[in-house]
């Protein structure tokens, strides 16, 4: 496939592509002409940097995550994994409870403010028309 068809079938750019290519995120293979030639595996790799990327992580920590250094591994048994992707993720589920607790302090505000302007809205419908 080529990039536009990627970018067509994940909803990312072509530039973003060639950005996650330059990053090492993915590998692309070349035609003869030097066009970029991707497979189906693509997409799946594409989709799981995106959603690294909402959860807030840069391209440095998402490659990282797929192509985990040598030196940063944990442990060299068959279950051996990256220590500083637990540290990324510890960190970013910090972050995502900081942010749920600011947004569950928002809603009850707003929620608060909705309810007082709902129990006044007579009384101002009534103001409007009586300055009328």
């Amino acid at each position: 496939m080529k990039i536009s068809q990627i970018a067509k079938m994940t909803g990312v750019s072509s530039r973003s592509l060639r950005h996650y290519e330059k990053k090492g995120l993915i590998t692309v293979s070349r035609l003869d002409n030097n066009y970029r030639e991707f497979d189906d595996s693509i997409i799946e790799a594409v989709n799981t940097i995106q959603l690294y990327l909402h959860l807030g992580l840069t391209t440095d920590q998402i490659k990282d995550i797929v192509y985990c250094p040598e030196d940063l591994r944990y442990d060299k048994t068959e279950d051996e994994y990256c220590e500083a992707l637990l540290q990324i993720y510890e960190t970013k589920l910090n972050e995502v409870i900081r942010q749920k607790r600011a947004l569950d302090e928002a809603q009850v505000r707003l929620e608060k403010q909705i309810n007082l302007m709902k129990e006044n809205r007579d009384k101002w419908v009534h103001e409007e028309e009586d300055e009328q």
